[in-house]
C-alpha cells in the first residue's frame, strides 16, 4: 500500500476538486488554503500545489517532507530557485489545459483588429456613426512563436479559418496544422512573412527580452503583434516605439512587464492597441481541468509510473 500523502493546495477548492484528488488513493489527504495560512500545514506536506507566479521559496525551505511541487499554471517562473534546482523535488506544471481559452482569446484580438472593433468601440463611446476600414483573416499568414500545447491549438484554429500557419519550435517535428516550421534562430524569417505574430513562449533566460526593435523592424508594416505569453519576453519600450512610429500596425496585449500596467503607460491611449488584463487563460472550467490534470499525474506518482509535464528545473519549462 502507498504511504499516506499530504497534499497542500494554495487555492480554495470545491468539494468536487478535493474528492477528485482524494479519490486517487485512500491514504491521500488534501488541505486547501491561501498563502498566508500555508505555514500552518507545510511541515507535514508531501505535495505542494501552487500557482506558478506564487513565491513559495519560504514555504519550500520549511517543508522537510516535500517530494513534489505542482503548478496550476503552465508558467513556473516563481517556483524555480536555487534550492529547488539543486534538490530531487519533482516540479510539474499544468501544460495542456490552456489551449482552448487562450486560442479563443488570440482570435478575438485578431478579429477585433480586422473588423475594426478597436476603433468602433471608441466611436460608440463618442456616439459617432462612421465606417472604418476592415480586413479578413482568410488567407492571411499567422506566425506562432513557440509551438507548444497552446501554439498547436492556435494553429489548429488558424487552419480552420483558412490561414497559412508558420511556427517556431526548438525541435523540428511533423506538425499537422503547420505549413512551415522554423528553428528559433530563423525567427526573423517567420516575422517577415507573417501578417499576425503570436508570442506563445515560456519565459526563460533565453526568451527574456526576445522581442526588441530589431524583431519589430523585421515584421511587415501591416502586421499585428499578439502577446499571450509573458510580458518580459518583450522590451516594452521598443514595442511602444514600433507602435508609435508605424513599424507595425497594431498589438493585442494580454501580458506586460509590470502588472497591472501602470496608468502612465502610453499603451493605454493608443488606438492601435487592445489591452486585456492577463485573462487569456481564464475560463469557468479552468480549475476543473487543472485538478483533473493534477489527479491524473498523482495517480502516476502513487503507482510509481512515469509522470507527465515534468519541468526541467534548469531550463525553466
Amino acid at each position: 500500500m502507498a504511504p499516506a500523502l499530504h497534499v497542500l493546495v494554495l487555492n480554495n477548492l470545491a468539494d468536487r476538486h478535493k474528492d477528485a484528488i482524494m479519490g486517487v488513493h485512500p491514504e491521500i489527504t488534501v488541505t486547501s488554503c491561501d498563502l498566508e495560512h500555508a505555514g500552518d500545514y507545510i511541515a507535514d506536506t508531501d505535495i505542494l500545489v501552487a500557482w506558478g507566479f506564487t513565491d513559495i521559496r519560504p514555504l519550500y525551505l520549511a517543508a522537510p517532507n516535500l517530494k513534489w511541487v505542482h503548478a496550476l499554471t503552465a508558467g513556473v517562473e516563481n517556483l524555480i530557485f536555487p534550492e529547488i534546482q539543486q534538490s530531487n523535488t519533482i516540479l510539474t506544471n499544468s501544460r495542456g489545459i490552456h489551449g482552448i481559452p487562450v486560442s479563443e482569446h488570440v482570435f478575438s484580438l485578431m478579429l477585433a483588429f480586422t473588423r475594426g472593433l478597436n476603433l468602433l468601440i471608441r466611436q460608440q463611446q463618442a456616439k459617432q456613426w462612421e465606417r472604418v476600414p476592415t480586413e479578413e483573416i482568410h488567407e492571411k499568414t499567422i506566425g506562432i512563436v513557440g509551438l507548444g500545447a497552446i501554439g498547436r491549438e492556435i494553429a489548429k484554429k488558424a487552419k480552420g479559418l483558412g490561414m497559412e500557419v508558420l511556427a517556431t519550435k526548438q525541435e523540428m517535428t511533423a506538425e499537422i496544422f503547420v505549413d512551415k516550421l522554423y528553428p528559433p534562430e530563423e525567427l526573423n524569417e517567420l516575422l517577415a512573412a507573417s501578417d499576425f505574430v503570436v508570442a506563445a513562449l515560456p519565459l526563460t533566460d533565453q526568451t527574456s527580452g526576445l522581442f526588441t526593435l530589431q524583431q519589430f523592424e523585421a515584421m511587415k508594416r501591416t502586421a499585428y503583434f499578439i502577446n499571450i505569453a509573458r510580458g518580459s519576453i518583450v522590451r516594452e519600450a521598443d514595442l511602444i516605439t514600433a507602435l508609435q512610429t508605424g513599424i507595425i500596425k497594431g498589438a493585442g496585449l494580454d501580458v506586460f512587464d509590470h502588472e497591472p500596467l501602470p496608468p502612465d503607460s502610453p499603451l493605454w491611449d493608443m488606438p492601435n492597441v487592445i489591452i486585456t488584463p492577463h485573462i487569456a487563460a481564464l475560463s469557468p472550467h479552468y480549475l476543473d481541468r487543472a485538478v483533473k490534470s493534477f489527479a491524473d499525474n498523482l495517480t502516476r506518482f502513487v503507482e510509481d509510473r512515469e509522470m507527465f509535464n515534468i519541468v526541467d528545473k534548469q531550463k525553466g519549462y
